[in-house]
């Protein structure tokens, strides 16, 4: 793996990072207050090429690398601390991908160009009210017509339910196919039979998290993504993908927490001195340095793996790139988390405040704790099974 950025890498980088700023940091409150991304950081996403960045050039994306794109995802964790503008980044670059990659050739041309310039929503749709990773307990189920498929179910703890109703679009949802197997199918939100419930999350305020329930909607044969019967593998190669940009994400967010509590331990003056001359905060900061450095190679491998598995195709170790995203996601989020924690007790009282604008990304991040593209201990058990063998995975 050769580390070097080539200067077109560096360039886009320093053109994302400087969006962050002037657009991203501006609007964060905004975002936040008023529950959703405005239309005009949408747009200025578009123009910048940030919107389903691996999608190909002909359908209107970029055709970027995992790595460019794991570049483009630290900037953005980095710009909106929220977080929320990263969840819509991550879904529209990891499932903009792959539908590019498995999806119908009419599908694509209809769907991707709107996708690419923000004019349509793409998300994705597996977690259930009963759970989210027991994929053998999924009730929502895909039944083949002559001309298509009806869809019958529920999904909840789904992002961007509201996008996908206001700017059209919808979410690539797995479904247990009849026969053996299961279907991942394209579903418009706006198809007869679909209704909506918004959820009020404690973070990530600027995108919407809701439910989402199917009664016998009905999509056309376009809409399978990847073979009949063999969706998992689709939407598996799918979260490999999210969870590197979720990672890359909060490597951002905690580089941007750690200046700031590097500029308060050198401006903050207690007893006398700065802050950061008492060796238990300046320790602190050295080891939280660290484990940031130490997760964003880790981050930038996995995204280096999965451009060569694309490359490889059927040689790639699969394997390999399965351990290298479930590490990373298992230890970016914890690494943000705790940088943010960390660094809101070195501002005492102010960093509680609202001012101090640290708790929006304490909040944001702990939506990757918890669950979302997967929690930590899905991440445990993926690797479990990876490192012991499938006879150890804890359920069948």
């Amino acid at each position: 793996m050769d580390f070097h950025l080539s200067d077109e890498e560096r360039a886009f980088q320093e053109a994302v990072r400087r969006f962050g700023d002037r657009v991203l940091r501006t609007n964060e409150r905004r975002i936040d207050r008023d529950g959703r991304i405005p239309p005009e950081v949408i747009a200025a996403m578009a123009d910048l090429g940030l919107l389903a960045m691996p999608v190909p050039e002909e359908y209107g994306g970029m055709g970027a690398s995992a790595v460019l794109t794991e570049l483009a995802a630290e900037e953005v964790g980095r710009g909106d601390f929220s977080m929320a503008t990263a969840v819509f980044f991550l879904l529209e670059a990891g499932w903009g991908g792959i539908l590019a990659r498995h999806g119908q050739e009419s599908l694509k041309r209809e769907l991707l160009p709107n996708v690419t310039k923000g004019r349509a929503f793409l998300g994705i749709a597996t977690t259930e009210p009963g759970g989210g990773s027991d994929l053998g307990a999924m009730t929502t189920t895909s039944r083949r017509t002559d001309d298509g498929f009806v869809v019958r179910g529920e999904k909840a703890f789904v992002s961007g339910v509201e996008e996908a109703k206001s700017l059209g679009g919808g979410h690539l949802t797995l479904t247990k196919a009849p026969e053996k197997g299961f279907n991942f199918l394209y579903v418009p939100t706006g198809a007869d039979g679909i209704s909506t419930q918004r959820f009020e999350n404690m973070g990530r305020m600027g995108i919407s998290t809701g439910a989402l329930t199917y009664a016998d909607v009905r999509v056309p044969a376009a809409s399978l993504v990847g073979r009949e019967g063999a969706g998992f593998e689709v939407a598996m190669e799918g979260f490999s993908n999210a969870r590197t940009f979720v990672s890359a994400a909060c490597v951002g967010a905690a580089e941007r927490a750690l200046e700031a509590g590097i500029a308060h331990l050198r401006g903050r003056e207690v007893f006398g001195r700065p802050l950061g001359k008492f060796e238990g905060p300046q320790f602190e900061l050295v080891d939280l340095w660290t484990q940031v450095e130490a997760v964003k190679w880790q981050c930038r491998r996995a995204a280096w793996l999965l451009d060569r598995a694309r490359q490889d195709g059927a040689r790639a170790d699969r394997s390999e790139v399965e351990r290298a995203v479930a590490s990373v996601k298992l230890t970016a989020p914890q690494v943000a988390f705790e940088c943010v924690k960390r660094v809101m007790m070195w501002y005492g009282a102010s960093g509680y405040t609202k001012d101090a604008g640290l708790e929006l990304g304490l909040r944001g991040i702990m939506s990757y704790l918890v669950g979302a593209e997967g929690g930590l201990n899905v991440m445990r058990i993926i690797l479990g099974r990876e490192l012991l063998g499938r006879d150890f995975v804890p359920y069948r």
